[in-house]
């Protein structure tokens, strides 16, 4: 049966669809040759305006300018010059229905839903339409395919087997490391608050003492930094309690606990003794 089984636009760039066509037909070869349309899409850049895959029973046919692209699933009996006809009468009516910029911002595929009816409708007219009814457009799209003809494809060539794509042989790369994040724990949540509360105090206090300090005496400045310093260090303490159980930054653990630790160690010793200093005789 000489007809257009299936039509679609998507955007050249990155393949995405825009509209297609209702599908009404069901059999395993079809399905595998949409499977390769889909493929063939993500590739669309690569290409030529105009190109054609062929498989046992069907041809893939695509036309795109610019950023925009409509492709379809023909019978082999369908007429190329045909299919491409439809391909560009498909291209100037998305083109006329919807802006570059509504084009570009699309995100979510088949974005333009409400253009599938006119899919359908042209679908059917070049199903049934005689060849002398378009014969002005035929025409033109026949010089055009004598002067440029369209790249042919194998289906093969727009599909990714064995680890080829288009016949060339990737380099080897190491597969990506595994990772899965943990529940967190009810110690993992005590952690959490503890270090929150931590941050929170030596914050304060070293603001605090910033500020006095300024005002009294400068040589204070060890002191400031005893509590900033394990305010950073909580703070990224807190990050690396998300990513230790992803990332097993374990040698990272251990700095921010010696910073937490040590500073407040070090800010106790030295207030121990100056607590100790004699006072001086009048």
């Amino acid at each position: 049966m000489s007809m257009i089984f299936f039509a679609s636009v998507v955007r050249v760039r990155d393949g995405l669809p825009l509209s297609a066509s209702t599908d009404f037909y069901h059999t395993q070869d079809f399905l595998e040759c949409r499977r390769r349309l889909k493929t063939l899409a993500l590739r669309l850049a690569q290409y030529p305006g105009r190109g054609s895959a062929e498989s046992c029973d069907f041809c893939i046919h695509f036309s795109s300018s610019g950023d925009l692209a409509c492709m379809a699933i023909c019978s082999r009996q369908y007429p190329a010059a045909m299919a491409f006809c439809f391909l560009e009468t498909l291209w100037w009516e998305f083109t006329a229905s919807y802006d570059t910029t509504c084009i570009g911002l699309a995100s979510r595929p088949y974005a333009f839903l409400e253009f599938d009816s006119i899919i359908q409708k042209m679908k059917w007219h070049f199903n049934y339409v005689s060849s002398s009814q378009i014969k002005s457009s035929l025409e033109k799209i026949q010089e055009e395919l004598e002067f440029q003809p369209p790249v042919v494809l194998t289906l093969e060539d727009t599909d990714v087997a064995n680890g080829m794509m288009n016949g060339h042989i990737p380099m080897h790369s190491e597969p990506a490391p595994n990772f899965r994040m943990e529940p967190v724990t009810a110690l993992g949540i005590l952690s959490l608050v503890l270090n929150i509360m931590c941050a929170a105090l030596n914050l304060i206090r070293g603001v605090h003492l910033a500020e006095h300090s300024l005002q009294v005496a400068r040589e204070e400045i060890g002191n400031i930094l005893a509590f900033l310093i394990p305010f950073v260090a909580c703070i990224f303490q807190l990050g690396l309690l998300q990513a230790l159980p992803v990332l097993h930054l374990d040698h990272l653990q251990i700095i921010t606990f010696l910073l937490q630790s040590g500073c407040p160690a070090a800010l106790w010793e030295n207030r121990q003794g100056g607590a100790h200093q004699p006072c001086p005789q009048p």
